[in-house]
């Protein structure tokens, strides 16, 4: 018995090697969420330099930083990580959310990506099966996963990973996973323009920028990963979502009307949501209020 037969004979299995192994993802996207950023930031930063004739930082004055070096270690102290203090959500618990040299507080932060990708991860394995559909909807929940965080610290998604998940949504379009070729070319395109137009119209009326380059791009990804049919869904849930937190956090955190809030959280919920029940929501709609 080879184990694709064995994994489609026994779920269960399935299900506990898929949150194993999703805790690892979670781990390496912590890496992501933390660093990416900062990398973005040191290009633009050498960059700008360039283009003002400014002299080039020193190999001293940059953070040498990508997705593998440095080894992980305690952004305090910067002293280097046993495997034993890197365990997800096992460390932090035995570690008591510190650092096990200066005793620093380990932000939230780690455990909480390292649980929600476990949670998501186990439940597109149990909605999907042992099937490629399975596969595919990893890939899209550990990317907006990361896309989320770092939005939500930076007011960024950054190019690297909302072409990676567009590109990956059009490349399993070819084995029709969730959606056809032509559905995943028009959503895509769809996508994109639909924000790129309302953006313009607002800035047109009112002089200001409301929404980044970066929403356009994570929605033309969603269109490509899952049709143009769920963008009306996608946008109605994540203009909803967003109404709802805005009034919130305007409530509660008094936060100023004019103060900027990430719209690329609400996406990503809004398209997983989709991924998950997208199709259960527009045969609701169509019965309910159509036919």
């Amino acid at each position: 018995m080879d184990i694709l037969q064995f994994f489609s004979q026994h779920p269960d299995v399935f299900l506990l090697v898929v949150a194993a192994f999703s805790l690892l993802i979670g781990s390496f996207l912590n890496v992501v969420i933390y660093r990416l950023p900062r990398m973005i930031m040191n290009d633009w930063n050498q960059e700008c330099r360039e283009y003002l004739g400014l002299k080039p930082n020193a190999p001293s004055e940059v953070e040498r930083l990508n997705l593998y070096l440095p080894l992980s270690h305690c952004t305090q102290c910067k002293k280097g990580l046993k495997p034993w203090h890197n365990i997800p959500l096992i460390s932090y618990l035995i570690l008591r959310g510190k650092c096990a040299y200066c005793k620093a507080r380990i932000s939230m932060h780690y455990p909480l990506v390292e649980f929600i990708c476990c949670i998501a991860s186990v439940y597109v394995a149990w909605r999907f099966g042992f099937t490629t559909q399975t596969v595919g909807a990893l890939i899209f929940t550990w990317v907006i996963i990361a896309l989320t965080f770092i939005d939500l610290d930076y007011h960024l998604l950054p190019d690297q990973l909302t072409f990676f998940l567009l590109w990956t949504g059009l490349f399993l379009t070819i084995f029709s996973v969730f959606t056809n070729s032509q559905d995943a070319i028009i959503g895509a395109i769809a996508g994109y323009l639909i924000f790129a137009v309302i953006q313009g119209l607002f800035k047109f009326a009112t002089g200001k920028i409301g929404m980044g380059q970066g929403d356009y791009k994570f929605l033309a990804a969603l269109g490509a990963y899952l049709g143009w049919q769920q963008l009306p869904v996608i946008i109605l849930l994540a203009s909803v979502i967003g109404l709802i937190i805005g009034i919130t956090q305007l409530t509660i955190k008094r936060q100023h009307k004019s103060t900027p809030l990430p719209f690329g959280p609400y996406l990503a919920l809004a398209g997983w949501i989709s991924l998950m029940w997208g199709s259960d929501i527009t045969h609701l709609y169509l019965q309910k209020f159509v036919m």
